[in-house]
């Protein structure tokens, strides 16, 4: 990843499990999946990591194939969830929602709640602080199963799992289309985040929002259209920003044209994620340093990103006042 200035990031609201799959957890996945590896660890990388010259949404997207075979049965489910948290640990996070599609890990023979529960083993198995966003996908001929993500999720609400998200292809499969399904999750009381406003424009934002959602997977072309950019404002979603990936994907060219000012100026709330640590190459931390060297941030505006974060956490309200103490708490001492 190359070195960066240390920069205080201590949440990721928008991180995939698939997408953050490292060479060290690659490697012990292979290991309990008696599968082969490169033995190098450039061409590792270079198997986990989108290309450079990655031309839209769709192509990154065809880059998660690889990590997902990792990613089939219970054991390899639950040691990624467990190592990843380890990792975050040691960077020094506090807080983390890990999202995964349970329909994507069922190629060998799991069922979509086999997946969940290895998940949620996998979570339990550490001290760090997270949950579990389950994401249904968009897609020709899984409404059965996204449907099944669903109902699943609402049976372990608040036992590990936060909330739902949907997650794929944007461009092609339009958020439209998804209007039954997040109607499930509004009857259902399960909290959602969509993601909308990457690939496709503001309509798809506009059409999150008459679904209810409060919080939005990227969101930033809300800003092609004033009218829907108010209305992000006047309903108080937050968006889950995460510049890397939007650079990688062309929606906007480097990290000086990220849109976080011109956002604050709108009055929308944004948090800083990472999106896909191993895929995009970043973190949290690196997100907040290249971002904030860009954009000539101080400390102050970092601090602001990291609050949007804990106001925008599926988290009972006294377990988001206590991580805003410690939030507070890491920066004061920063100062």
């Amino acid at each position: 990843m190359g070195k960066v200035a240390s920069v205080p990031g201590l949440i990721d609201l928008h991180l995939h499990l698939d997408g953050s799959i490292s060479p060290a957890i690659a490697r012990r996945l292979a290991e309990i999946g008696n599968q082969e590896l490169p033995a190098s660890e450039e061409e590792l990388v270079s198997r986990l990591r989108v290309s450079p010259d990655c031309r839209d949404l769709n192509e990154y997207l065809a880059r998660f194939d690889f990590p997902l075979s990792l990613l089939q049965t219970q054991e390899q489910i639950s040691e990624s969830v467990l190592l990843l948290q380890e990792e975050l640990a040691e960077m020094g996070l506090l807080y983390a929602e890990i999202r995964f599609a349970p329909q994507s890990m069922t190629a060998g023979g799991l069922t979509q709640e086999e997946a969940i529960d290895a998940a949620l083993d996998g979570l339990s198995r550490s001290s760090f602080h997270a949950g579990l966003i389950l994401c249904a996908m968009r897609g020709e001929g899984n409404g059965d199963a996204n449907e099944e993500t669903f109902r699943l999720a609402a049976r372990r609400l608040g036992k590990g799992v936060c909330g739902v998200d949907l997650a794929g292809a944007e461009a092609i499969w339009p958020t439209s289309s998804y209007e039954g399904l997040f109607a499930q999750a509004r009857e259902l009381g399960i909290p959602f985040t969509v993601h909308a406003g990457e690939a496709a424009g503001a309509d798809s934002v506009a059409t999150a929002l008459d679904f209810g959602a409060k919080r939005l997977g990227h969101g930033v072309r809300c800003l092609e259209d004033p009218h829907v950019a108010e209305r992000v404002a006047a309903s108080g979603t937050t968006l889950e920003v995460c510049p890397t990936s939007n650079i990688q994907t062309c929606v906007y060219p480097d990290y000086a044209s990220c849109p976080l000012k011109k956002l604050a100026r709108a009055g929308i709330a944004v948090c800083l994620n990472s999106d896909n640590m191993a895929v995009s190459g970043t973190d949290v931390q690196r997100e907040h340093a290249l971002v904030g060297e860009a954009l000539g941030m101080g400390l102050e505006d970092h601090l602001a990103l990291e609050l949007a974060s804990v106001r925008a956490a599926f988290l009972p309200d006294e377990k988001k006042a206590e991580l805003e103490r410690q939030v507070r708490d890491a920066y004061a001492a920063m100062s």
